[in-house]
């Protein structure tokens, strides 16, 4: 197994205890600073495996199927969460999921007919929005300040997430056609 692999594993196996830090509150004060340096870590392995994987040609069918997945999982259990703690809104994070699984049925249905389909600029934009988000969310400064750029970070979140459904949807149309 390559290096990118390995962080990619890495990665998941970083969710449950960045879970337990910021939902147990084990370490007083310090679990949501714990909990935002575990997602902070796991979110920059994203972009580190796909940078060794594509400068060193060490890209895999292991690598291409679970680094999204695996960032799917980050994401997705980090916004849950925040919807329990009350820090994000549940139809926020219905949205951001179902685009997810649409995405991910519609990526089934390419490979079926021989084609992949590439995370697009807009894709990568919306998942950077989304963790920062996320960081500012979990750290929950509570200054009038930190809340502007919370709500947001929430919002062009969102609004990212929509436009990047419509433009894999746009651009890959003639796939659903076959």
């Amino acid at each position: 197994m390559n290096l990118p692999n390995k962080l990619t594993i890495l990665r998941v196996l970083m969710i449950p205890i960045f879970i337990y830090f910021l939902l147990s509150g084990v370490a007083g004060p310090a679990s949501k600073w714990i909990a935002a340096a575990i997602f902070i870590v796991a979110s920059f392995t994203d972009f580190l495996d796909g940078h060794i994987a594509r400068k060193y040609n060490l890209v895999t069918n292991f690598g291409k199927f679970m680094d999204p997945l695996a960032d799917k999982l980050l994401v997705c259990s980090a916004m849950i969460a925040l919807v329990g703690m009350d820090r994000l809104q549940s139809w926020i994070v219905i949205i951001i999921i179902a685009r997810e699984f649409i995405i991910s049925g519609f990526r089934l249905i390419a490979s079926d007919n021989g084609v992949v389909i590439a995370a697009s600029y807009w894709g990568k934009f919306k998942t950077n929005f989304q963790m920062f988000m996320i960081i500012m969310l979990i750290i929950n400064l509570g200054t009038d300040i930190a809340v502007v750029i919370e709500n947001i970070l929430i919002y062009v979140a969102l609004i990212l997430t929509v436009i990047s459904l419509i433009d894999y949807l746009f651009k890959n149309k003639d796939i659903l056609k076959g």
